[in-house]
């Protein structure tokens, strides 16, 4: 997760549709880069630093023990059944 990010983008009014459209992003990548569950691509770190008029390091600083962006992809954790075995669609194992 990104915390310096999204308070940039709350002190500033801007909200991420807003931002994705500039970037040329779809809203659900940039909520999962916000949020850290996807990596952000270096040329895109530098265009959000340049839109917000912001350090870069600083807007994509990690709080401390923040493991999210080691963490499986959102989908494969959805499919984790809870008991070490992992859920298929449609619910066979």
């Amino acid at each position: 997760m990104y915390p310096n990010l999204k308070l940039e983008l709350w002190r500033r009014g801007i909200r991420q549709n807003q931002l994705a459209k500039v970037l040329h992003l779809d809203e659900t990548m940039l909520s999962k880069i916000i949020n850290g569950y996807r990596e952000v691509q270096p040329e895109v770190r530098a265009q959000i630093a340049t839109l917000l008029e912001s350090d870069e390091t600083w807007l994509f600083a990690t709080p401390e023990g923040d493991r999210r962006h080691r963490l499986p992809a959102p989908s494969v954790r959805k499919g984790l059944d809870g008991q070490g075995g992992v859920r298929r669609e449609g619910g066979a194992q």
